[in-house]
């Protein structure tokens, strides 16, 4: 069979799908690209690149006959403002070398918008999938740049690219990063470590989450859904549960019924506040039978004991 690539292996995602993607096809099946995280004892094919390079993408897609890239490489929110220039380069000619070699190659690429995408403008309740798009990051406009970049890429090409806008997406096996929706990840650390935290946004900021778990089994689910049943190809709205810093931590007083939290919000609460609230995914569930499996109570107590496990607590 022919391989899969991942890029951005060792990121919050990427920590994830590529054991999932080992367990389901095999672990010599599935490429694991890092530029300059890479995980620690790392068990399978790990190659280290830089996904602007283009010579040395096609050089891999040739080297392990790559048939389907997951293309996760990428700054975040946070990330991308403290350096426009590099997310702009990153997170848009990234993308375009995959493109273009998935044209040359005939690849299936998955990549990844987010609800970074929405902006000011965008309702912030139900989202619908067809909706203003104008986002204030770099971030966000990378997303919707990528997003029509992969929309037109099928439509002028017939490249099989799909793609989900993925919401705050909170799991425990890679390190927490500074993103806007992280909050609901760090929290764990400051329960289990000093049963306190610190938060960066305010109380009541309602943001459209989801357990890593489900966002794998989503991605999956979409990547093997036959193309006839794929009616976006821009991205999907893709969401699961909705819940506020306060919600938050009412779940985590039902395991620690005197855990502190004090409110900081900082400049992520800006970023917050223009993302909306709910989204309304009735697409993906109509088109391939999306289905969330988490909920906020059992999420909250899936982070818990990987994040204790993870401490050696």
């Amino acid at each position: 069979m022919q391989r899969i690539l991942v890029t951005g292996a060792f990121g919050l995602v990427g920590s994830d799908l590529v054991p999932e993607l080992q367990k389901q096809h095999g672990v010599d099946n599935v490429i694991a690209l890092g530029r300059q995280t890479i995980a620690d004892n790392f068990q399978g094919i790990l190659e280290q690149g830089d996904v602007r390079d283009q010579a040395t993408m096609a050089a891999l897609v040739k080297k392990y006959d790559i048939g389907t890239v997951y293309h996760l490489a990428g700054l975040l929110s946070v990330g991308g403002e403290k350096h426009p220039d590099l997310a702009w380069d990153v997170n848009g000619n990234g993308l375009k070398n995959i493109l273009d070699l998935a044209k040359e190659h005939q690849l299936k690429v998955f990549w990844p918008s987010s609800i970074a995408a929405f902006g000011p403008t965008t309702p912030k309740q139900n989202v619908p999938q067809h909706t203003s798009l104008e986002p204030s990051t770099i971030y966000g406009v990378s997303k919707v740049t990528g997003e029509l970049l992969c929309q037109y890429y099928f439509k002028r090409y017939g490249v099989d690219v799909r793609s989900l806008r993925y919401p705050g997406l909170n799991g425990y096996k890679a390190a927490p990063g500074d993103g806007t929706t992280e909050y609901a990840i760090h929290i764990f650390y400051g329960l289990i470590k000093e049963n306190a935290y610190s938060c960066f946004l305010k109380d009541d900021a309602r943001l459209p989450m989801m357990y890593m778990d489900d966002a794998i089994k989503g991605t999956i689910a979409l990547m093997e859904a036959p193309a006839e049943k794929i009616s976006v190809r821009t991205s999907y709205n893709f969401s699961a549960i909705s819940f506020t810093p306060a919600e938050l931590v009412e779940e985590i007083k039902k395991i620690s019924p005197d855990f502190q939290i004090n409110y900081q919000p900082d400049a992520r609460q800006q970023i917050a506040e223009s993302w909306p609230q709910t989204i309304d995914d009735s697409r993906a569930r109509e088109d391939w039978g999306w289905q969330e499996e988490f909920d906020l109570a059992k999420m909250t107590q899936a982070l818990y004991e990987g994040v204790k496990a993870k401490l050696g607590k």
